[in-house]
Order: structure tokens, then sequence, then C-alpha cells
């Protein structure tokens, strides 16, 4: 992997398991993504980007334009306390602040056909401690 980025290729990767035998898992890829970013974030300046059909987190799962810019985790505990903040955005917000915490330089949550402006944080959900 190091190989690779030091040859300035950008790391895409599919978390697909497997039991050892073929089947395949129902695994949680925010959750690997935000280990694959830690591990490499001892080595990289690491950007993690979580993309999804949604632009961003929304105080209101239906309406995308209640996109909230930035969230950082005493927002998050409110808006969780509150209930606006439910089901699968949960795990995906808690990898979120873990991979912030163990040393990944940023993290953005939004669509993946926005990459280019996730990156520069023109559009998305920014991560911060």
């Amino acid at each position: 992997m190091e190989t690779l980025v030091d040859k300035g290729l950008t790391l895409v990767m599919a978390p697909i398991t497997h039991d050892g035998n073929g089947q395949l898992l129902n695994t949680n890829a925010d959750t690997i993504a935000q280990e694959i970013a830690r591990s490499m974030s001892a080595r990289f300046h690491t950007v993690l980007v979580f993309s999804f059909e949604k632009p961003g987190v929304l105080l209101d799962a239906e309406d995308n334009s209640s996109l909230i810019p930035v969230i950082n985790p005493a927002a998050y505990q409110e808006l969780k306390t509150q209930g606006r903040i439910f089901a699968g955005m949960i795990p995906k917000l808690d990898n979120a602040f873990a991979a912030l915490g163990a040393g990944v330089g940023k993290v953005v949550i939004g669509q993946a056909e926005s990459l280019h402006a996730l990156l520069r944080g023109e559009t998305g959900t920014a991560i911060v401690p």
C-alpha cells in the first residue's frame, strides 16, 4: 500500500469480506474504512470520505436541503439525544469521530458524485474534533 501512495496514487478499496469458505459477509464498510484510514494516518496525511446517496448528514433524512455542514462531538451528542440522528448514521458518525481521534487528518460525509467538492470542503458534512 505504501508503494502505491508514495507514487501519488489515490487508493480506493472495496470492503468485501468472506468467512474463509467463499461466503460473502455483510460487513460494516464504515468500520473497515475507518480502520484503514487509522492505519494509514500513522504514515500519511489521511482524508476519510464516507460517501452514500445523501449530500451529507441531514437534520431531516427526507429533506436534502437540511444538510448540516459541520458536526463536532457535542453537536452530535445533542442531535442523537433529540432523535435527529439515528439508525445507520450513528455508526457512520461514531466511526468518523474515532478516525479523527486516532490521527486521521480530515473526515467528510457526502455523495460520491461530489467527491472533488467534498475534498475541497464545498459540500457535504465536515466532521471536526
